[in-house]
C-alpha cells in the first residue's frame, strides 16, 4: 500500500487493531473523528471475515488500512504497524474502545511536557462507568494487574495496551512489540523494557476512553489463559531478574506436577475449575515455554544491551506495589 502522509499538524499515529471487529470498530473510529487533535488513524485488519474491511472502506475518517493475511493478534498486529508509523508519537487503541474528544490531546500534552516520559497511559472505563484500568502495577509474583484506581503522583509501574501514546523512535529502541505473545502481557513487556531503557511511565487521568472489554476476545476462556501465563513467564525471562524468573517457572511446573497428582488420585484439596488449572493447558504453556527458551533467551540478553537501570533495581522498586 503506498504511504500517505500524515496530516498537516499531526504528531502522533493511532494504531488500531481489530480482527472481526464490526459490531463495534466503527465506533472506534467515530470516537477518533472527533479528537480535537489531528492524528493519522492506521488500522490492522487481522484477516477478519466479517465484513470489517467494507465497513473501513466505508469510514468517513479514511483511515489508512493494512490488511493481514492471517490473523496474528494483537501483539502482531501493533508489531507490523510500527514499521509504517511516520510521526514521533504512536498510540495504541483496543478497536472496542471509545475515546472522549479531548482523548488524544491530554496524552500528548503530558508526554510533551516531561521528556523522561517514555509512554502516557490513559484511564478506561467499563460501559457501567468503573474504572477498568488506571495503569498497570506489577505484582510480587510477577504478573500485570489493572490498577483500578490513580496511582501516586499518577505514575504507575506500566500501561493497560489498550489506550496508551509511546515515543515512536523509544520503542523502536527497546526492541519494539513481541509479536510473538500474540495476545496479552506485550503491554507489560514494553512497560518492563522502557523502564530498563530509563524511561518513565505516567497514566493521564484526563485522557478517558470508554472499554467494551472483552469484545474483541473471551476472558477467561482457555485460550485467554494459555496467552496470559504464557506470556507472563515469557515476559519474566526477557524482562525480570533471573532469580525471579526462574521461580515462577519452577512455581509453575510444579502447581503442574500437583495438579497432575492431584487428578490421579483424587485427594487433597478439589482442584479449581478455572481453565488455568486444567492439566492440559498448563502442560501446554511449559511446552510453548520450553519451544521459545532459546529465543527467549537471545531476547534477554538484548534488553540487557538496551538497559541502563538493572533489573534487580526495577524489580525492587516496583514489585507488590
Amino acid at each position: 500500500m503506498p504511504t500517505s502522509a500524515p496530516p498537516p499538524g499531526a504528531v502522533t499515529t493511532v494504531v488500531v487493531v481489530t480482527w472481526r471487529g464490526a459490531d463495534h470498530v466503527t465506533d472506534c473510529l467515530d470516537g477518533l473523528a472527533a479528537q480535537d487533535r489531528p492524528h493519522r488513524t492506521l488500522v490492522v485488519d487481522n484477516a477478519s471475515d466479517d465484513g470489517t474491511a467494507a465497513l473501513l472502506a466505508r469510514h468517513p475518517s479514511r483511515p489508512r488500512v493494512i490488511r493481514l493475511r492471517r490473523n496474528a493478534g494483537y501483539a502482531g498486529g501493533l508489531a507490523a504497524a510500527l514499521a509504517h508509523v511516520e510521526t514521533p508519537l504512536v498510540a495504541w487503541l483496543n478497536d472496542d474502545a471509545v475515546p472522549a474528544p479531548g482523548w488524544l490531546g491530554a496524552l500528548e500534552d503530558t508526554l510533551a511536557g516531561d521528556a523522561r516520559l517514555g509512554a502516557v497511559g490513559s484511564v478506561l472505563r467499563l460501559p457501567d462507568g468503573s474504572v477498568q484500568s488506571a495503569g498497570v502495577r506489577l505484582t510480587a509474583d510477577g504478573h500485570g494487574a489493572d490498577a483500578t484506581a490513580l496511582p501516586p503522583e499518577h505514575r504507575p509501574f506500566g500501561f493497560c495496551g489498550g489506550a496508551v501514546l509511546l515515543r515512536t523512535e523509544t520503542l523502536r529502541r527497546v526492541g519494539g512489540v513481541p509479536a510473538d505473545f500474540f495476545c496479552y502481557y506485550e503491554d507489560t513487556d514494553t512497560a518492563w523494557r522502557l523502564r530498563l531503557a530509563g524511561s518513565d511511565i505516567a497514566v493521564c487521568p484526563d485522557a478517558v476512553v470508554s472499554h467494551r472489554h472483552g469484545a474483541s476476545s473471551r476472558p477467561g476462556s482457555p485460550l485467554f489463559h494459555r496467552w496470559n501465563e504464557r506470556n507472563r513467564l515469557l515476559m519474566l525471562l526477557r524482562c525480570a531478574p533471573a532469580a525471579v524468573a526462574a521461580r515462577e517457572l519452577a512455581r509453575f511446573a510444579t502447581l503442574t506436577a500437583v495438579l497432575t497428582l492431584r487428578r490421579a488420585r483424587r485427594a487433597g484439596p478439589a482442584v479449581p475449575e478455572a481453565a488455568n488449572f486444567r492439566v492440559s493447558l498448563r502442560c501446554r504453556v511449559l511446552a510453548d515455554v520450553a519451544a521459545r527458551l532459546a529465543s527467549t533467551l537471545r531476547q534477554r540478553a538484548e534488553v540487557r544491551r538496551g538497559s541502563v537501570r538493572s533489573r534487580g533495581d526495577v524489580w525492587r522498586r516496583w514489585a507488590g506495589q
